[in-house]
């Protein structure tokens, strides 16, 4: 929004908040000082809209997130420095998301009878990939009639949306699926919106297994510059990282050399980045998309996480 004389008109375009790419988990050390963190991170969410905050239910945790490791540590700096608390940061956590590759069909009915009105609903449908894989979750409906009453569709939207929220192989967000259902049935009283409900989750458990789940990490674009004379060291780096390079440039004795790199591998990057150029090397980085990992990290990652959901479940 923006003022005029009302005679002039403008057309202004909304400003493209990226998605965040990392978290971490984040205290007071002091309980006494949760009030001043608490108005810490409201006005830092205010005046930055890439700088975000959740709660998570399980650890019972404050995660905050943005768009990279030194991001978020200026935020934990400014805590200290602004409001004189005192914080205590868990590990950085990268935002993986989850998706699916291919098309799978569903036919799922939910049954429940235990006296009384019982619970019933049957959805048809499929499962399948949208145009990339960093779209919203979509739902379509294509029944023909009204096999299934109109006003249960909400719910089976929801139990879908909800279903995507917590991905098959790591609980990460899934993105790039649409849900189209074709056919189902109710039952005059025993459907209702909770069993709709239910039902649609069923149905995405049941279509993610054949649909070919994969795991995706964010990617960032990365500018590094340095003397022409560590370019090598600089590359190898990159590579060592499972970078890939993009493009170089050489003016007055400085390389420029742009390349993506997983923000998975970017930790630590910064000291390395000066211990190997004698302090003379800096970079900047921005996230560029999400993109599927291979196999063998994935497995890698699928196991840590079975760790991590077993050992949080084993300290209850």
């Amino acid at each position: 929004d923006t003022f005029t004389d009302g005679k002039t008109k403008l057309s202004m375009t909304s400003m493209h908040v990226p998605e965040a790419v990392m978290s971490l988990a984040l205290e007071p050390a002091q309980k006494s000082s949760l009030d001043k963190f608490s108005k810490a991170l409201s006005r830092f969410m205010r005046e930055d809209p890439t700088f975000r905050v959740g709660f998570d239910p399980e650890t019972k945790q404050t995660i905050v997130s943005g768009m990279g490791e030194l991001h978020l540590q200026i935020y934990v700096e400014r805590i200290k420095r602004e409001y004189g608390v005192e914080c205590v940061a868990g590990a950085p956590r990268v935002n993986y998301r989850e998706t699916i590759t291919r098309k799978a069909e569903f036919d799922y009915q939910h049954k429940k009878q235990s006296g009384g009105q019982g619970q019933y609903g049957r959805v048809i449908g499929y499962l399948e990939p949208t145009d990339t894989i960093m779209d919203d979750p979509a739902f379509q409906s294509d029944m023909i009639g009204n096999v299934i009453t109109p006003s249960w569709l909400a719910a089976i939207e929801k139990g879908f949306r909800e279903s995507c929220e917590s991905g098959p192989l790591m609980d990460h967000r899934m993105s790039g699926a649409r849900f189209v259902l074709t056919d189902g049935n109710s039952h005059a009283v025993d459907s209702s919106e909770l069993a709709f409900k239910l039902a649609a989750k069923g149905a995405v458990r049941q279509a993610v297994e054949k649909a070919g789940a994969t795991v995706l990490e964010p990617v960032m674009s990365v500018e590094i510059v340095c003397p022409d004379e560590f370019q090598g060291t600089v590359v190898s780096l990159v590579n060592k990282r499972k970078g890939m390079i993009e493009g170089s440039e050489t003016l007055h004795g400085y390389v420029t050399i742009n390349c993506v790199v997983p923000l998975a591998n970017m930790f630590g990057y910064s000291t390395e980045l000066r211990s190997a150029t004698q302090g003379k090397g800096e970079f900047s980085m921005e996230y560029k998309t999400h993109m599927p990992v291979t196999p063998q990290v994935q497995q890698e990652l699928i196991a840590k996480h079975a760790e991590e959901k077993a050992a949080k479940q084993k300290g209850k």
